[in-house]
Formats: structure tokens, sequence, C-alpha cells
């Protein structure tokens, strides 16, 4: 039975699951073990080292459809790659395959329409395999690189989430062929029927799959790109500004000049605004690049930023 309610912190997993049975597959891909009696969630996530919130905001997404914010920094970038790794192997190593042995079991071998429907329901088990073994391939490395504080030049998450298909409604031809046009005695109808059920269960778990990945971990992934993004440009400010430190003083008149040429003017009118020859100033550029080991505009436009030369807002 499915209780609509948004659960809490404080509520016993028990009741949780009691409410939701379909949860169980969940508990499982976060790497919850049963056996934890009256606990509360935040008390079984604690003992099995589960991210609380994170699980709490998967929890009530799939039953509630109750979204978190695109920005919400709580949510735990490990604990969800953890939880769709998970659902991966169950769904590959254990669903499909059950799925079609129930399913050949059933048909028998040698007849015709039987090898047409095992053929069929093997593509569609195949998009799906394929689906997957693409994040398990591209995503899920990069996203692993990422938690280690590395972000690649060539792949981000916008590329995954521009061409991240919805596998829902991929098993809904064998379906209505098995519903519509299967022939069958009681028994070979009750053992179709109990697969039909996995089927249309599989597909709700597969859309639930699909909208935790697009809803939750692709805002959460946007996240993390921004934080070492934003690290790196402060890392980057702070080794300029220590490599200023370490060298030679920037004189009055080189800051002059540094502020003229993050303001975009050549040579010939820094010379004209500072009453200076053109050799000066060519001089005093070189001394510039030597003492501070920068020798791009954008490079001086971060240093006079941190130096409060100039102000940040002209650059926002």
């Amino acid at each position: 039975m499915k209780k609509m309610k948004l659960y809490e912190a404080d509520d016993k997993m028990i009741d949780l699951i009691s409410d939701n049975y379909t949860m169980l597959q969940g508990l499982g891909a976060f790497g919850i073990r049963l056996g934890f009696g009256d606990k509360t969630v935040e008390e079984v996530c604690g003992e099995q080292g589960v991210d609380c919130y994170t699980f709490l905001t998967v929890v009530n997404f799939i039953i509630n459809g109750f979204a978190p914010k695109e920005t919400d920094e709580r949510i735990s970038v490990r604990t969800i790659l953890g939880y769709l790794q998970a659902s991966h192997r169950f769904f590959l190593d254990f669903q499909l395959p059950t799925i079609r042995t129930n399913l050949q079991s059933t048909l028998g071998e040698g007849d015709s329409l039987s090898t047409l429907i095992i053929r069929l329901y093997d593509e569609y088990a195949h998009d799906i395999q394929r689906h997957m073994k693409y994040e398990e391939k591209t995503l899920f490395p990069y996203v692993e690189a990422l938690l280690q504080g590395e972000q690649k030049s060539n792949y981000n998450v916008e590329i995954f989430s521009k061409h991240h298909s919805d596998t829902t409604g991929k098993f809904q031809e064998l379906k209505n062929i098995i519903i519509k046009y299967l022939p069958h005695d009681g028994l070979v109808n009750n053992k179709l029927t109990a697969i039909l059920y996995d089927i249309y269960n599989n597909e709700q778990w597969l859309c639930n799959h699909s909208n935790v990945e697009d809803c939750i971990f692709v805002p959460a992934i946007r996240l993390l790109e921004k934080k070492i993004k934003d690290d790196g440009v402060a890392s980057r400010i702070t080794g300029i500004i220590k490599t200023a430190e370490a060298g030679e003083a920037i004189s009055e008149r080189e800051k002059e000049i540094i502020v003229c040429l993050v303001q975009g003017m050549s040579n010939k009118e820094i010379a004209a605004q500072l009453f200076i020859s053109v050799n000066t100033v060519i001089t005093h550029r070189r001394n510039i690049a030597r003492k501070l080991q920068i020798h791009s505009v954008a490079g001086l436009t971060i240093y006079a930023i941190a130096n409060n030369l100039i102000d940040n807002k002209c650059f926002t």
C-alpha cells in the first residue's frame, strides 16, 4: 500500500516501508540492510553509513513527487551515485535475466511464436542495457572524477542531460502482444500474469530511476561542477597574489599601467594618459610581467581585482 506522506528523519523506518513496500528495492540500492527493528530513519541511516538527508530526498521524491530545489547543496552526490550504481546492478544482473528466464520457461521452446516473443524481449532489454552501460562508462566515471576535485574539459553534465533518453515504455509492445494475442490455458495464464506484473513494476522502477537522475542527480552534479570551477578560480587568484608577494613589489606607476591595460588601452594611449613615452610604457610592461609572471590581460585583470586596483562590479 502506498501512503502519501512527507517522511522525516524521526519517522520509523519500518513505518516507511509498511506504507510503501515498493521502497524495499530502494533500501537495497542505498545499501541499507534489513533487521533494523523499530529504529528511526535517521538512526538506521547513521548506523549503516547512509546520508539521511539524501535518502529522504529520494524517498519523498519517488513516493510523493516532491522534487528538491536545484540549488539544494545538502544532497550528497556520492550517495546518489552509489544508489544509481547499485540500482543498475540489480536491474541488469537480476531483474532483466530473471524476467527472461521466467518468460522462456512459461512459453517453452521450439514454437515460432515463443521464439519471436523472446527475441522481442531481448531487443527491448538490449536497449535498456545500452542506456545503462553508457552511464556506467561515461557519466559515472566523470562524477567520480568530480568528487576527487577533477573536471574534464571535454565533458560535462549538460552533455549527458541533453542526450539522456527515457527508457520508460520500452516493453509496451511486448505487453500488448502477450495480453491481446497469446492463447494459453489456466496455468500458463497465471504464469504470464505474474510476468506481466513484474514487467509493469519494472517499468515504474525505470521511470523512477530516470526521474531521480534528471531531477536530483543532474542538478547536484551542476552544483558540484560550479563548486570545482569556483574553487579553481579562487586558487588561481591566490597563486597570483602569492607570486606577487614573493617577488619584487609593484610600483605605483606600474599599478597605473595595469589599470590602463585592463581597461583595454594601447601602449600609445597609456603613454598619452600618463605623459610618458611609449618606450617607457613597454619597459614598465616587461617589468610587470617579470615581477608577476603574468603575461595576459585576463591574468592582470584577476590581479587587479584581487588587489583592489579596479572594481569587480565592472566585470560582472
